[in-house]
């Protein structure tokens, strides 16, 4: 595609800069696959709506994934959903899930308002061939995925909500690369290990 058949808009919030594409009379944004979905019942059709896609601009690229882009990012992100009544949902790509804009906008807020880490939307969990609970996308925070090991992962409603808690407990100290040792909410002793093969944190009961 040459230079004069895009088109995008550039947008800036707390002086960095962001570019959405994707826009009309250009082509849409490409559907990355959405595996996960949270408060949406469907994909939208895509013969009714289009896709745009939000990403750093370049200037800040090679700053894509820290911190203080993301959450930039996703304040804008926020901002689009509450003026545009017409959006309806949001994708993220590393976790392959897509939120219904509700859900997006009330997760997303809290979090950048010192509140939880949005583990289900900006993260996901899938079951593992051997019932083991596996996230999907937390690699993309802290360049490790998290795996709940059976039998902790027998009750399913239990091994989310505590994969939940450990996902936001992983992304406030920035990842894991020693053994670590905490209480579960049961009361019982956990250990989290973080594999030297693979980059995974395994999680069982002590």
């Amino acid at each position: 595609m040459s230079p004069k058949d895009q088109h995008w808009l550039e947008m800036v919030r707390d002086g960095l800069t962001f570019d959405l594409t994707g826009l009309a009379p250009g082509p849409e944004s490409p559907l990355p696959e959405l595996r996960q979905r949270f408060d949406l019942p469907g994909l939208p059709d895509l013969g009714d709506h289009e896709a745009m896609t939000l990403r750093p601009g370049p200037h800040i690229a090679a700053a894509a994934k820290s911190m203080p882009v993301i959450r930039t990012m996703m304040a804008l992100a926020c901002d689009l959903v509450r003026q545009f009544d017409d959006l309806l949902a949001v994708g993220w790509e590393p976790a392959g899930s897509v939120m219904g804009r509700r859900f997006f906008e009330s997760v997303t807020t809290a979090w950048l308002d010192s509140g939880p880490f949005p583990a289900l939307g900006l993260t996901a969990f899938v079951e593992a061939p051997d019932g083991a609970l596996h996230s999907v996308g937390l690699a993309f925070w802290i360049d490790r995925e998290l795996r709940i090991e059976p039998p902790l992962s027998a009750d399913r409603v239990a091994a989310t909500r505590l994969a939940i808690r450990l996902v936001n407990h992983l992304i406030l100290m920035g990842g894991l690369e020693a053994d670590d040792r905490i209480t579960a909410p049961d009361g019982s002793r956990l250990v989290l290990r973080p594999s030297r093969e693979r980059a995974l944190i395994s999680v069982w009961r002590e």
